[in-house]
């Protein structure tokens, strides 16, 4: 079994080590273990069928939390008016960098160009402009899956790509109050998306003037805190207040017979979050995936030297699977993802090596011994622990195993958030410990535009957030010494 093992650690190191190059790391990571690759449009990229079992299963996790929360489907094209961006100054500005416009179809340049979806609120604007005329057809509350365009200098796989999937919510409000709420629940929906199924802990808070959506009232955010002690920007939601409604000219008779303009809200998650989970949870090994969403929670490998053996080893292998299939359920009412490696012009090391890289949290060894044995051996991915399970037994231990796996992913990422974040006092101490050691940094700030833009300009980190939940704690701002009533959080940001 030992030989097996180094056959395993000669294999992966193909795949850079954090410590050295954590970029290469993660790109070694997702084009390795199969999540994504490039594409012949620059800045686009490929979801292989790997990572897009991933998206999936976060995906649909996700879906089903906003549908429980009164929300719709809908599909709204993929082409844009520049007339209907227009009206939106301060939107398009903030966005105008990044659109693609179509200028020529169908063999000749169009009367007026059409940008290429790099968000929705235009076009959504316009059309439920006719579905709302009374109190009555309030609130409004939509969800797309569609893809956007932003056209990016940088990409990085997953991270930022000028093609990209996503949800985007829209919704329609007739007071400020209900539009706020609905803002603040989405962003818990979110949470609760990074933290109980992606195992990813996330600080929750205001955005500040400068980092808000483009045309937005307030902007509310997720922060997490990947393993090079980088902030990646996880889910935002915004209040709109009424500025696209007012640009469009949207109006309802509410009960007091006066017409007015009602309140939006937007709020959307990407793909994003695929690379999120790979830097939040991976080693320099490759991936370790949070069991509620791999695409496979366990796999199988049978282990034999002689073909006399293989038979017994077949049939374990069988009786596995029928339990599994038969008895087995996880927390959320599913059935184990389980996958079988059979194939058998490739070593156990070689397997042991490729699900690693996979994230794969369950590794199941079946060889000749453990036939006798009546048993399996159960390989978790985080520590490569070992434990002998009784055959019979493996369809009531694996889902409560998978169980305390995630509970503990989210542990050890708690850990890792809490032994890097730092409160500081002054400003030399800011720029050393964002250099040396990066992570969240607690301090104080005056709410001025000016200080903020100082501080990204000479240390390249930013406001994150500012926390909701944050306790009112007197200071002095890290610039100019002026008053400060409460710790923001800053980080050096993806």
């Amino acid at each position: 079994m030992a030989d097996l093992e180094n056959g395993a650690r000669r294999f992966v190191t193909a795949v850079t080590r954090q410590s050295e190059d954590f970029p290469a790391w993660y790109t070694d990571v997702v084009r390795k273990a199969e999540l994504a690759d490039y594409s012949p449009v620059r800045g686009s990229m490929v979801i292989r069928p790997y990572g897009y079992a991933l998206w999936e299963n976060l995906r649909d996790a996700l879906d089903g939390m906003i549908k429980e929360t009164g929300h719709s489907n809908a599909y709204f094209p993929l082409f844009i008016p520049k007339s209907l961006l227009d009206k939106e100054a301060e939107h398009v500005e903030g966005f105008n960098p990044q659109v693609a416009w179509v200028t020529h179809a169908g063999g000749k340049k169009l009367d007026e160009p059409l940008a290429i979806r790099p968000t929705s609120e235009a076009i959504i604007a316009a059309s439920v402009k006719d579905w709302i005329q009374s109190y009555r057809d309030l609130p409004v509350l939509l969800n797309l899956w569609n893809n956007v365009v932003r056209w990016e200098l940088r990409t990085r796989l997953f991270l930022r790509t000028s093609e990209f999937l996503w949800q985007e919510g829209h919704t329609f409000h007739a007071t400020e109050q209900e539009g706020r709420e609905e803002t603040a629940r989405m962003l818990e929906v979110y949470r609760r998306l990074s933290e109980e199924w992606l195992a990813i802990p996330v600080l929750q808070g205001r955005k500040t003037p400068g980092e808000r959506f483009p045309g937005a009232v307030d902007t509310l955010a997720i922060e997490a805190l990947m393993r090079d002690r980088k902030a990646l920007q996880a889910g935002t939601s915004h209040y709109l207040g009424d500025n696209f409604t007012r640009a469009e000219g949207i109006e309802f008779l509410d009960r007091d017979n006066v017409r007015k303009h009602p309140h939006g809200t937007s709020w959307g998650l990407s793909t994003r979050m695929v690379g999120a989970t790979v830097m939040a949870h991976g080693d320099d090994d490759g991936l370790i995936l949070p069991p509620r969403v791999a695409p496979y929670q366990a796999v199988v490998v049978p282990i034999w030297r002689r073909d006399e053996e293989r038979s017994a080893v077949e049939g374990a292998v069988d009786r596995v699977r029928a339990s599994l299939a038969d008895g087995a359920r996880t927390a959320d009412g599913g059935r184990i993802r389980l996958w079988i490696d059979a194939r058998d012009d490739v070593t156990p090391g070689a397997k042991f090596a490729h699900w690693e890289l996979r994230g794969v949290p369950f590794r199941i060894e079946i060889g000749p011994r453990d036939v006798a044995a009546q048993q399996v051996v159960l390989v978790r991915r985080t520590d490569r622990s070992k434990e002998a399970v009784p055959l019979a037994g493996i369809a009531a231990e694996l889902p409560a195993r998978l169980d305390r796996y995630q509970a503990d992913l989210f542990q050890r990422a708690v850990a890792f958030r809490e032994e890097h974040t730092h409160r500081i006092e002054d400003y030399e101490a800011f720029k050393s410990t964002i250099e040396d050691e990066g992570g969240f940094l607690l301090a104080h700030w005056c709410e001025s535009e000016a200080c903020e833009r100082q501080i990204n300009e000479e240390t390249g980190a930013t406001i994150r957030i500012v926390p909701l939940d944050g306790e009112r704690e007197e200071g002095v701002c890290l610039i100019d010494g002026a008053p400060s009533h409460q710790r923001v959080v800053f980080a050096r940001a993806y």
